[in-house]
């Protein structure tokens, strides 16, 4: 297996600083070109499409109809990096997230959660960070509590949420997890709703400590990166043109499967090397064919 060298860089997309002046993208050229990437159709969409909502196509290569923004603040949570323009999902998902930050602060004691990256207002593939969160679905939390005061708009672009796992990264860190992460955490995985979690290898090894045996243990799943957040999948809604992720393992996922992520191979490679050129991007022609619809979709 082999490791490269910003694996470990991952978890930084999210904590990347936005800006209160972002730019506008100039207009494509040729937006018509088959070869132009999806990314910057979609990364230039600043309106949800004005079409029944609807999550089209898997969660890394898809797109988002009729998708609603998360109001920047609730009575329990606070919408982070507004600047990115990212706090778009399909309506299932803005209700979970409403409801569940209120069950999350309730059973933490938190003031509330703070809410990172869902999707953009059309979904679609992003022009940086997420190979996911493109169909609405996916939020990302951060693992810190919201503070009992709204942050002002410059310290929602600027502010980071705190690395939970330790330098060596073999356990979390003592001194930054207080164990109120987990009970947000789990909060999220007693959804019915909730397909997966992903967390930090080191965040999954703690849970196991005291939560072994516990049937929802099964949809956190260890993930490179998410030191700082932890990134929620909802179950496509019914009557959606969207396609199912496999169900995740049976068991807990506190056996041997953990122990290859402290492996030396995964933590101490031998060789560490540039990662290879990248994947083409994806292109319309790569989407659901629903998806150009989605895109062309004006606004009465």
């Amino acid at each position: 297996i082999i490791i490269f060298s910003s694996m470990f860089c991952m978890q930084c997309l999210g904590q990347e600083q936005g800006t209160l002046t972002p730019q506008k993208l100039a207009p494509l050229k040729t937006p018509e070109n088959p070869s132009t990437p999806a990314k910057e159709l979609f990364g230039r969409a600043t309106v949800a499409a004005p079409l029944a909502p609807e999550s089209v196509g898997f969660y890394a290569k898809g797109c988002l109809a009729g998708a609603q923004a998360l109001p920047i603040n609730g009575k329990y949570w606070q919408a982070m990096r507004l600047s990115r323009n990212r706090n778009w999902g399909n309506p299932s998902l803005i209700a979970f997230l409403e409801l569940f930050a209120e069950k999350a602060a309730t059973a933490s004691g938190w003031p509330g959660i703070l809410v990172g990256d869902m999707s953009q207002p059309r979904g679609g593939p992003m022009l940086t960070g997420h190979a996911s969160h493109q169909i609405g679905l996916d939020a990302d939390i951060w693992l810190m509590p919201m503070p009992a005061q709204p942050y002002t708009r410059a310290e929602r672009e600027t502010v980071s949420s705190i690395n939970m796992v330790r330098a060596d990264r073999l356990d979390i860190n003592p001194k930054t997890w207080t164990g109120k992460q987990l009970t947000v955490i789990r909060e999220a995985a007693l959804d019915p709703q909730v397909q997966r979690i992903f967390v930090n290898a080191a965040i999954k090894r703690a849970m196991c400590r005291t939560e072994a045996g516990q049937p929802w243990m099964r949809k956190v799943r260890p993930m490179y990166g998410h030191d700082y957040h932890f990134h929620v999948r909802l179950y496509c809604p019914p009557g959606d043109n969207c396609t199912a992720q496999e169900e995740t393992s049976e068991g807990d996922g506190c056996d041997k499967s953990l122990d290859w992520w402290f492996s030396d191979e995964v933590l101490n490679p031998k060789q560490v090397i540039p990662e290879p050129a990248p994947k083409p991007p994806l292109t319309m022609a790569s989407l659901p064919e629903q998806c150009r619809a989605v895109l062309d979709a004006n606004p009465p």
